[in-house]
């Protein structure tokens, strides 16, 4: 079982990703932030770097996918390898942040990586309004997402609302996580394993 977890920036992808593998005691596959060599220099410098970063997350997520069904067993996944193809290097590109040759580069790269992974058996989408992932990068303040600007964050939720709308490769369960708080109040938690353990059994 390959579950995945997407969804905007602040949305709580990597503690739901946790809390799921304690739960189904499935192994979990983190987004590499910390080692991620491009991070801080994409949000200081957004049209230099854009390129760079969106091809180490590719590469890494392309590895994980590939790990995870080498491995064959059940596995929780902080972000899958679509956003980054459908929302974020698009966005980019839409914003002038990414020439026509990165990008179209960037596809071509994707297209045939893509040729060569599964879909997961279940995506959740944790749907999230733009206040609350404010207050959500705020509240574990990383340094260099402080220069994130309410702009960025709301293209990244419409390309979000366009693809999951299509969504067509497995199981998808989308989660309004405005009035959740599943990290403080466990009822919140139970109801989100109520409505995945629908889905998966």
């Amino acid at each position: 079982m390959h579950i995945a977890i997407a969804g905007n920036i602040g949305a709580g992808k990597t503690t739901l990703t946790k809390y799921l593998a304690k739960h189904y005691k499935f192994n979990r596959e983190l987004e590499d932030v910390v080692k991620n060599p491009y991070l801080d220099d994409f949000y200081n410098q957004m049209e230099r770097w854009s390129f760079n970063l969106q091809i180490y997350f590719l590469n890494s997520r392309f590895r994980q996918v590939k790990e995870i069904h080498k491995k064959n067993k059940n596995v929780v996944q902080d972000r899958t390898i679509y956003e980054d193809a459908n929302i974020f290097a698009p966005n980019l590109h839409a914003m002038g942040l990414m020439t026509n040759r990165d990008f179209e580069n960037y596809k071509s790269l994707f297209d045939l990586m893509e040729e060569n992974v599964s879909a997961p058996d279940l995506l959740i989408y944790l749907r999230s309004s733009i206040p609350n992932l404010v207050s959500q990068i705020h509240k574990r303040g990383r340094e260099y997402e402080n220069s994130i600007s309410i702009d960025y964050l709301s293209r990244l939720n419409e390309r979000y609302e366009a693809w999951i709308h299509n969504y067509k490769k497995g199981e998808l369960l989308i989660i309004d996580i405005d009035n959740l708080d599943f990290v403080e109040n466990k009822e919140d938690l139970k109801k989100i394993i109520l409505q995945i353990d629908k889905k998966i059994k």
